[in-house]
């Protein structure tokens, strides 16, 4: 039985609240389980210099915690200087996820931000930023839209993640934190709205794993996904 009494291929409760900050031009409160992640976009004008004068765009991501978002207190990072290993992994990946999906040319010569902070952390934050990081963009680009200053719509699909892992020899999707902590297997998928991997992430934590075990937390994995694509669509309004 799993702490919180779900099914081996059940997400915990999914909600996601858009527009929850007024001075982004796109944002929402993802919570997923207890997880809860405060996403925002921002659209600047400029892209970096390398990139100046190819007509393109980009996408980054920064990622922090809160220093109460987890049960023992974490320093802020800013207080050492610098980003965690950890913290550059997860601002790389959501960054790599969500460029995935948008049409660089039809974002011209401007760069997209998303902020991913997280309020309250019990397994699952890399993927809920993910998750809530297109929702926050996908809504900066509808607030901008009736500008016109895309000549085209930038997001060519939606992008949302999953965890799965392997936990006393059974495969199950969307661990809490109780659960990555003592995971045999861990695993984070990226897919994108129309079936594709955007990336794939399997870490043998105890337990060596074959091709049987990998499809099966695959199918897991497409299984929650497909589910986060619906919430999403519904928070975007989008058909």
């Amino acid at each position: 039985m799993r702490p919180d009494n779900r099914l081996p291929d059940q997400l915990r409760a999914v909600r996601i609240q858009p527009h929850y900050l007024l001075t982004a031009e796109g944002s929402c409160l993802i919570e997923i389980g207890h997880t809860r992640v405060l996403c925002t976009a921002t659209i600047e004008e400029g892209v970096p210099s390398w990139m100046r004068n190819l007509g393109r765009g980009w996408v980054t991501a920064e990622y922090s915690m809160l220093p109460r978002a987890t049960a023992q207190r974490t320093p802020r990072e800013i207080n050492k200087g610098r980003p965690s290993g950890r913290t550059q992994e997860i601002q790389r990946l959501i960054g790599r996820s969500l460029r995935a999906i948008v049409d660089m040319e039809a974002l011209g010569e401007r760069t997209v931000i998303i902020d991913c902070d997280v309020l309250q952390a019990d397994g699952g934050t890399r993927t809920a930023s993910v998750t809530g990081g297109c929702v926050a963009m996908a809504l900066a680009f509808q607030k901008m839209a009736p500008f016109g200053v895309f000549p085209r719509d930038p997001l060519r699909c939606l992008a949302a993640a999953a965890s799965v892992g392997i936990i006393e020899g059974e495969a199950r999707l969307d661990l809490c934190y109780e659960e990555d902590s003592q995971a045999e297997v861990d695993m984070n998928v990226v897919m994108t709205s129309e079936g594709e991997f955007i990336e794939l992430q399997a870490t043998a934590e105890k337990t060596a794993f074959g091709d049987a075990r990998l499809a099966e937390m695959i199918a897991l994995a497409r299984k929650g996904i497909g589910e986060l694509f619906a919430v999403q669509r519904e928070a975007i309004g989008a058909k």
